[in-house]
């Protein structure tokens, strides 16, 4: 197999976007903007979902679906809320189409203009409590703790598949509460639950953080975030969770009756994650061969690579195959075998390498007469020859090392890559030089935030939930700091 992967080193951007069509995960599609999620893709990001649902589930939510269409008017009524996304919408103005006069195809109906504009959900907010309208009116009502796998338009035209592109796939959940402590209990609670998925599953280690003002969720009071650290140094957003205190609320006319009979606005929250999560899988862990996949997320744990001449030597290791495959299987272990005559070992090997399976078994005529086979690691590319009757102890066993050796590694990576500064050039220096994360004081004002974006192209990715309180001097404008925010250049 050709692999011909630029290098991380000297192309970043380049090799992310040929390793995502040579991986098989994605390709453009024929509507601009959009994008093509292919099979081997897509069963990485049903894995996703089935180990974030679960989580959702065994914290009592629900899932439902609401309609892809939002009417105008109801982006209308939270103003931070449409300011926030009114550049990104996609408008629906016409019902219906009819064949052109010329026969040169079909045009818009002109007397089928909508009444109401309709917006193509950038987002369910609105949609989802003038709902709850609906459903609540007294306290016996709450908590509704619901989630829906949906798909969103927003509208971009600067697209970079899974990173960012017009339509995307995601689960956002929507939760109304009768108290504010309920509330930002569950916006906490949720962020936790990104943050646990990102770190056991993507082996992907985050920052837990607060956005600042000028980056929160248009219609929130506060916005969590995770922030993750890919290995060309910038960083990415990779999960939020919202409060949002009783705003909506308020602008749909949400209220309970509490157990004194006293009317009072629901407190609400959201939070979601997107197929942003597949790029940061493949940025967070892949190399100059192929993506690297974690065991818990690989759609193809092992593969069995027979080594053959003959068909009698095939059915002769197909035996031995047949018996680790269908032990591992008992073991919840996903297991290909792949006895294709069309292609050679080593051209699979290297298919294999390119999709990020992490445990290779290769079977040859001799390992059948010396009662061994050769297990080799997608992480480190190392081989061992292991006796038969051991194999597949030590293949349980390798799966789970690969996933914390994966996981370490880009932990130490993101340590290296953050750096604590006190001065403005210091701060310049480390972002053109190593890059990554840098923890430095900020006075807090949206003015000095602007400036050293502006001038740097690095925003706050967020404040530390366990950064400690420390007296300290802005890095742009000398003025008192109480703590460090950590910056960084992002997607």
């Amino acid at each position: 197999m050709a692999k011909g992967l630029p290098k991380r080193s000297e192309d970043y951007s380049k090799w992310y976007n040929e390793l995502v069509k040579k991986a098989d995960l994605a390709e453009h599609s024929a509507v601009k903007g959009c994008m093509i999620i292919k099979p081997y893709g897509y069963s990485i990001w049903e894995k996703m979902q089935a180990a974030i649902d679960k989580m959702f589930k065994d914290t009592g939510h629900t899932n439902a679906y609401f309609p892809l269409f939002v009417p105008k008017s109801y982006l209308s009524k939270e103003a931070d809320h449409v300011e926030g996304f009114a550049k990104e919408c996609a408008v629906v103005t016409h019902y219906r189409l009819k064949n052109a006069e010329d026969g040169s195809g079909v045009v818009v109906d002109p007397d089928a203009k909508l009444e109401e504009e309709l917006i193509v959900r950038p987002t369910s907010e609105t949609v989802i409590w003038s709902t709850y309208k609906n459903w609540i009116q007294s306290y016996r009502d709450l908590p509704i703790l619901v989630n829906q796998w949906a798909n969103v338009v927003r509208w971009e035209m600067r697209t970079r598949l899974f990173l960012r592109t017009a339509e995307f796939l995601w689960q956002e959940g929507h939760t109304a509460h009768a108290t504010r402590r309920e509330a930002e209990a569950e916006t906490v609670q949720m962020l936790n639950i990104y943050a646990t998925f990102a770190e056991e599953f993507m082996a992907m280690p985050v920052v837990k953080g607060v956005k600042t003002e000028s980056e929160k969720f248009p219609g929130a009071i506060d916005t969590y975030c995770i922030e993750a650290l890919m290995q060309d140094g910038k960083a990415l957003q990779a999960g939020t969770s919202h409060f949002l205190g009783q705003n909506f609320a308020k602008a749909f006319d949400v209220k309970f009756a509490d157990k004194e009979g006293k009317l009072e606005h629901v407190w609400g929250t959201s939070w979601g994650v997107s197929t942003r999560l597949m790029g940061a899988l493949i940025m967070a862990h892949s190399d100059d061969e192929g993506l690297v996949l974690p065991p818990k997320l690989a759609p193809i744990q092992v593969v069995i690579v027979p080594i053959f001449k003959t068909e009698e030597q095939l059915e002769s290791i197909r035996e031995v195959a047949d018996g680790f495959k269908q032990e591992l299987l008992k073991l919840g272990v996903s297991v290909k075998f792949d006895d294709r005559d069309t292609n050679s070992p080593g051209w699979k090997f290297a298919e294999y390498e390119m999709k990020g399976v992490p445990v290779r078994i290769a079977i040859g005529p001799r390992d059948i007469e010396n009662g061994t086979v050769e297990i080799a690691r997608r992480d480190t590319k190392e081989k061992k020859v292991v006796a038969k009757d051991e194999a597949v102890q030590y293949i349980t066993d390798l799966l789970e090392d690969i996933q914390k050796n994966i996981y370490t590694k880009a932990m130490n990576f993101r340590e290296e890559l953050t750096t604590e500064v006190s001065s403005y050039d210091e701060f310049k220096e480390v972002l053109d030089g190593k890059g990554g994360f840098v923890a430095a004081h900020w006075d807090g004002t949206a003015e000095t935030e602007e400036k050293i974006k502006e001038e740097t192209k690095a925003t706050i990715r967020c404040i530390p939930m366990d950064a400690e309180e420390e007296e300290g001097v802005c890095i742009y404008s000398g003025k008192p700091s109480k703590r460090k925010v950590l910056f960084a250049r992002a997607y």
